[in-house]
């Protein structure tokens, strides 16, 4: 099926990981996975987790003014505590925490998102082997990789019908706009059975969209934590944490600040990606507030530069300019990102079309520009006056290039 338009257009995603291990803030699921916490004492804080004070509309409102477009909540996570009161499988939190996101999400204009684990380290049916590299004796069965010929058949069947009856309570009941998988590494394409998967999904919900690790169905690729060096050619997205964790752990004060997150998030775009920025909730469905100041000052950047955002694509390869650009779904308006105070004129180097003017996008100060060199099919470079101090964004100045056709590039080596 062909990407959602509006997926490509948002730019800005948030990613809530929220549950049960925000109450003791440890890691969510791999910290039972990796023998940190005793499954027992992980497992504990069931019990304590309240959502005491969990507004789904103060989310939305937050989200929202960081300038996102859509929101993906941790409905089940590898530890397979699901967030809703499902009818399939005894972990799960009582109570629907699910539907009032999803209705506060719309009643913003936000997109609805939820990421479920293909993975559940919990449930009695999913391993039938041992956790790779774990001595048998301390093996208790809850998790494992599993090759196709050591798979417990009967065992196998009754854990994919209790995932998609999760799968068909989420469909239903709430309409996602994108799922977002993850816990694929476990198993095969096949032995998920990911194409009858997608198909159920998309008999509740046909213009859904996946992430990669939907194995054969994904829509975009989806790198972590890491930006990629070379922008991948489709569409693509990059999830990032504002600190060191996904879910709300105590004792991690190692935050982006809003100009590493502005870079992060122009570097993205740039690139022709979205930035998915994951935020965690404390047990009470709070959102500290370190998160949330980041949140607003991303998003106030990005209401003084939304031209330059929305309504764009991926702008310059590299080597053309020093720092991300955009450019406008017309391809006649470049966008070039300024992380730093210019010392010297700004240069564009490559530009086969001609420049009609260059303006301060948040002021509208015009620049001078001039073009030097250039030899037969090599063009001169673009050299552009620098913005004065007023002009100058506290974190990042974008200037507006007008061009006067669509944008053309020269790729080659010049004459030698």
């Amino acid at each position: 099926m062909a990407m959602q338009p509006w997926f490509t257009d948002a730019k800005l995603g948030i990613f809530v990981h929220w549950g049960i291990y925000a109450v003791d803030g440890v890691q969510e699921s791999w910290s039972f996975y990796d023998d940190i916490v005793p499954y027992d004492q992980y497992m504990s804080q069931f019990d304590r987790f309240t959502a005491s004070r969990y507004d789904p509309r103060d989310w939305a409102r937050l989200f929202a003014r960081a300038g996102a477009k859509y929101a993906v909540l941790t409905s089940r996570h590898h530890d397979g505590v699901a967030l809703w009161d499902t009818a399939h499988g005894d972990l799960n939190v009582g109570r629907d925490l699910i539907g009032g996101y999803a209705d506060a999400l719309r009643e913003q204009g936000l997109k609805v998102g939820l990421y479920y684990s293909h993975s559940d380290w919990s449930h009695p049916d999913y391993a039938s082997t041992r956790k790779p590299g774990r001595p048998p004796e301390l093996e208790d069965n809850r998790y494992s990789e599993v090759a196709a010929e050591d798979e417990d058949l009967e065992a196998w069947e009754r854990f994919l019908a209790y995932r998609d009856g999760q799968i068909r309570e989420l469909t239903s009941r709430y309409q996602p706009d994108l799922l977002w998988f993850d816990g694929e590494w476990d198993r095969s394409e096949e032995q998920w059975r990911i194409p009858e998967l997608a198909a159920l999904i998309r008999s509740e919900v046909p213009d859904v969209v996946f992430n990669a690790r939907m194995l054969g169905e994904g829509d975009y690729a989806t790198p972590e934590q890491g930006a990629p060096v070379i922008a991948p050619e489709g569409p693509w997205e990059l999830c990032l944490t504002i600190n060191d964790s996904w879910g709300h752990q105590h004792h991690d004060h190692n935050h982006k600040s809003v100009d590493q997150l502005i870079r992060y998030f122009t570097e993205t775009i740039g690139g022709g990606g979205n930035l998915l920025l994951s935020v965690g909730p404390r047990e009470d469905g709070t959102i500290p507030a370190e998160q949330a100041q980041r949140l607003e000052g991303l998003g106030d950047w990005i209401a003084r530069h939304a031209e330059a955002v929305y309504g764009t694509e991926r702008g310059l390869p590299p080597g053309h300019h020093y720092g991300p650009s955009t450019l406008s779904k017309d391809r006649r308006t470049l966008y070039l990102i300024l992380f730093d105070v210019p010392r010297a004129e700004i240069n564009v180097r490559g530009l086969l079309s001609k420049v009609r003017g260059v303006s301060v996008l948040d002021s509208g100060t015009e620049l001078a520009h001039r073009v030097t060199g250039g030899l037969h099919e090599t063009p001169g470079v673009l050299w552009i006056e620098p913005p004065a101090a007023p002009d100058l964004d506290p974190h990042a100045t974008v200037l507006a290039v007008e061009l006067e056709g669509e944008l053309e590039l020269y790729r080659g080596v010049g004459r030698f």
